[in-house]
């Protein structure tokens, strides 16, 4: 079995309730917009890392991960992209992809809306982890954790990490 944290649209803005959060995780997976090279950084330091470059990556970023990434885990089928849509409203480059060959688990950023729903009609699960960042129209940034054990996708929390925007509180003085 393996825990999975996922995180998405960080613009270049990193939560440190992130890693308390993650710290069960086995990996942690980034579907895009990373924003600044120093978020994967630490994310990378802490936990093994996957990721994928989403629209608003520079060059370096864009080099260093791929657009698409398709993988294996624990019997699971993976596909993870930035952008992508969800079921019944796949871009059309996605779509061709989806059906050719279709994951277990799909995984798409970019609209920075939390969604955890099936696609009936292809078979296989969508995820889309919301916005964690401070940039975009989300109120409230989310991350998500769960499993896969022997090709089953399990024990899901979505995590809000608190409004976007918002400061840490102060202590005392």
């Amino acid at each position: 079995m393996k825990r999975i944290g996922l995180i998405s649209d960080t613009h270049s803005h990193l939560e440190e309730s992130v890693f308390k959060y993650f710290e069960p995780c086995d990996e942690i997976w980034h579907a895009g917009d990373i924003g600044d090279a120093s978020v994967v950084d630490q994310l990378e330091a802490f936990r093994p890392l996957r990721a994928v470059y989403g629209n608003i990556d520079d060059g370096p970023l864009r080099r260093r991960f791929p657009e698409d990434l398709r993988f294996s885990v624990e019997g699971v089928e993976v596909f993870m992209t930035h952008i992508g849509g969800y079921p019944g409203r796949y871009n059309r480059r996605v779509r061709a992809i989806l059906q050719t060959e279709p994951p277990d688990l799909y995984i798409c950023g970019h609209s920075h809306i939390l969604k955890v729903m099936p696609d009936k009609k292809l078979g296989f699960l969508h995820v889309n982890p919301g916005a964690a960042g401070n940039h975009g129209f989300h109120k409230v940034k989310t991350i998500v954790r769960f499993s896969v054990d022997q090709g089953h996708i399990k024990d899901f929390e979505v995590i809000e990490l608190g409004l976007r925007g918002a400061l840490p509180k102060a202590g005392p003085l």
